[in-house]
């Protein structure tokens, strides 16, 4: 690929301008590597359990097929439960707005007796729900468009679970089953799966945990909240804060301030206790990144695959950082980053009776 008297500068220089012009392609064609890349890190979320059900003696289509049946009742039950709650809210957007105008009321009589009276403060702000929600919907993607999108990424999915044996045979059968190469990818991949799949199980528990506490205190809408927790739990930083926001107003509105300041003492709690000792016990090790690292990564590809690519920044930030670490000659970029530890350090979790062996 490059000439034999090209320096080790040379090649690195030439690997970098040809990042950039993908990166400039992969803007053009947002949409399709979306679908390629949500589709992948669906792929290896479903991967482990792929391996297990074949280690059972299933063939690849019938472990794929389960997968997949399976994954869509889960989908299917969630887009059901979200349905029923969103439709309530929207049922009850009379009372929602009766109880806002009273909310600003209240706000607007505790400015006045505290002497902050104007012309602005005078009588409550005119704020109507059904725009807040109509703008809302109009702004999102339409439900069509969604049902062709997640068809689309279940379509690819399944074709790369089916696929995923073959292209791992083939690579075996090119650098050897047993080389340092493959060694290293297998550490490195497995690396990106633990991720993957400890962040979904901590979304989980988080979600769960939140929706049920909105339950019991009676704020409406607490299963589309919990779903909403457990999907924007993937946006580091600021997707539980994003997420917690309309609860945290349902709650305002259904019991003002105590009800508002319960949900977020609640959410500190949960914070607390699920994104430190649950995460530390789900995860064989601290996925530990520079906290700019994850700041660029959330703006780079959120600017670069819109919602999908805040969601899963870190997933894919780290499938790039494994090529990076593939690459002798962009190895050093990872060691530039002080994150070259992130694989090279990894231990593979034992299979299962492997530890019995002696």
């Amino acid at each position: 690929m490059f000439p034999a008297d090209s320096s080790r500068i040379e090649r690195s220089l030439f690997i970098i301008a040809l990042i950039f012009i993908i990166v400039v392609a992969v803007k053009m064609t947002a949409y399709i590597v979306t679908l390629f890349a949500m589709a992948l890190i669906l792929t290896l979320l479903f991967l482990p359990a792929m391996l297990w059900l074949k280690e059972k003696g299933l063939s690849d289509f019938s472990a794929v097929s389960i997968i997949t049946v399976l994954a869509c009742l889960a989908v299917l039950a969630v887009i059901f439960l979200t349905f029923i709650s969103f439709n309530t809210l929207l049922t009850d957007l009379p009372m929602y707005q009766k109880d806002l105008n009273l909310r600003l009321a209240d706000a607007t009589a505790m400015l006045n007796h505290l002497g902050i009276s104007s012309s602005a403060v005078n009588s409550p702000p005119d704020i109507k729900l059904n725009d807040v929600v109509t703008y809302g919907i109009t702004g999102a993607m339409s439900l069509m468009d969604a049902v062709m999108f997640l068809f689309f990424v279940g379509v690819i999915t399944f074709f790369m679970l089916l696929d995923a044996p073959l292209v791992t045979a083939k690579m075996e059968e090119k650098f050897g089953k047993d080389s340092g190469m493959m060694r290293r990818l297998n550490r490195m991949t497995g690396y990106v799966i633990d991720f993957i799949i400890v962040r979904t199980e901590v979304n989980a528990i988080h979600g769960v945990l939140f929706g049920g506490f909105l339950a019991v205190i009676g704020v409406h809408g607490a299963i589309l909240w919990g779903v909403l927790t457990f999907l924007l739990g993937y946006i580091p930083f600021i997707g539980l804060i994003i997420a917690a926001i309309p609860a945290i107003f349902f709650a305002w509105l259904q019991y003002g301030v105590p009800g508002a300041v319960a949900v977020i003492v609640a959410i500190l709690i949960l914070n607390l206790v699920v994104e430190n000792p649950v995460y530390s016990f789900l995860a064989a090790r601290r996925f530990e990144m520079p906290a700019l690292i994850v700041i660029l990564s959330l703006v780079f590809w959120g600017w670069l695959l819109g919602l999908v690519g805040m969601l899963f920044s870190i997933p894919l930030t780290l499938l790039l950082l494994l090529l990076f670490q593939v690459n002798d000659d962009l190895r050093w970029i990872n060691e530039l980053l002080g994150i070259d530890h992130l694989f090279e350090d990894v231990k593979c979790r034992p299979k299962a009776g492997e530890g019995q062996e002696k």
